[in-house]
């Protein structure tokens, strides 16, 4: 007999005041049989509960006796129900916000369902791809983290085929509507995109948790670590005022906005992971913008120039391979 199927039952006699068997049949999605026999079970755990039997009989709390479950404010309910509402995409959540609704005097309970109607979240970009993990792979690593299950990951990195690791998952977090996960492996503490996981097999076995682990701080190691390689290289560049609004909304904080030059022109700084990298990003922006240093960057440039001249120059297309 399961307990959070006995909780919601007292739940659900808690806010209708009388029920009958076929409606806390109906409303729990059990049997008949099933329905009585958790009743009874309240009646014998000591719940005043008592049933009346003939026509408009059913089964009540003694004297409208009820409980309160939470010991929440309202400030703290509207807080929860804002979150929990707009990610309440999983069957389990949606019936895990009921039963927290019916635990609720029920002059919060308006505002409560109305704070889960008052946000969405779009797990889809501009481009029309996800952007959060498959559903099931992001339940069965939560598990693992919660019980502290080894796993076998089906990982497929950047580029890369599918492959498989034991590792040991510590934590998921969530950045910008990406996830994570922070895991321990043979080579230390890493990093997987869950939107790369292409399986999840608990193995049984515990896993291995550092020492004085804290997922907070070793998220802001590993991702600092990743956020420093984004600013390995540095370009000081000269854009045109028709550029700057487009440039910083492409590169964001990565663009650094110094003073107007003599030409009308604006002075900036641009950080990117590698001159090759840094150069396709500008590219883009065509003569728009000009790096002024460093000479490896404007070579990069120039030779996507050169590529880019000798593809679209001529008058034809080039023809497809093998016509």
């Amino acid at each position: 007999m399961r307990a959070d199927r006995l909780l919601a039952t007292l739940l659900f006699l808690q806010e209708r005041g009388r029920v009958t068997v076929p409606e806390v049949a109906a409303e729990l999605e059990v049997s008949e049989r099933t329905a009585r026999r958790d009743l009874e079970a309240l009646a014998s755990a000591g719940i005043p509960v008592y049933s009346q039997r003939g026509r408009g009989g059913g089964w009540s709390l003694v004297g409208g006796a009820r409980t309160d479950l939470t010991g929440l404010t309202a400030d703290e309910i509207r807080a929860l129900f804002l979150v929990a509402g707009p990610l309440s995409d999983t069957p389990e959540l949606r019936t895990t916000l009921r039963k927290l609704v019916r635990a609720l005097p029920t002059t919060m309970r308006a505002q409560a369902q109305a704070a889960t109607r008052a946000g969405v979240v779009d797990a889809t970009d501009w481009s029309r791809n996800a952007v959060t993990a498959d559903a099931a792979h992001r339940s069965a690593l939560q598990g693992a983290v919660v019980d502290g299950i080894r796993v076998r990951l089906g990982y497929a990195g950047v580029g890369k085929p599918a492959g498989e690791r034991t590792v040991d998952p510590l934590g998921l977090v969530a950045k910008a509507g990406v996830d994570y996960l922070v895991a321990g492996t043979d080579k230390g503490l890493r990093t997987f995109r869950l939107s790369r996981v292409t399986s999840v097999e608990p193995t049984g076995e515990p896993l291995t948790r550092p020492p004085d682990f804290d997922l907070a701080t070793a998220w802001r190691t590993l991702s600092g670590a990743f956020q420093d390689g984004m600013y390995a290289v540095t370009a000081r560049a000269r854009v045109h005022p028709d550029a700057l609004a487009l440039l910083q909304r492409f590169l964001g904080g990565r663009v650094r906005v110094g003073g107007p030059l003599p030409d009308g022109w604006t002075e900036v700084w641009v950080d990117g992971p590698a001159a090759k990298a840094l150069a396709g990003h500008l590219a883009g922006l065509g003569a728009r913008v000009e790096v002024l240093e460093p000479p490896e960057v404007r070579q990069w440039l120039a030779r996507i120039g050169a590529e880019l001249t000798e593809m679209y120059a001529g008058e034809e297309p080039h023809a497809p391979h093998g016509s």
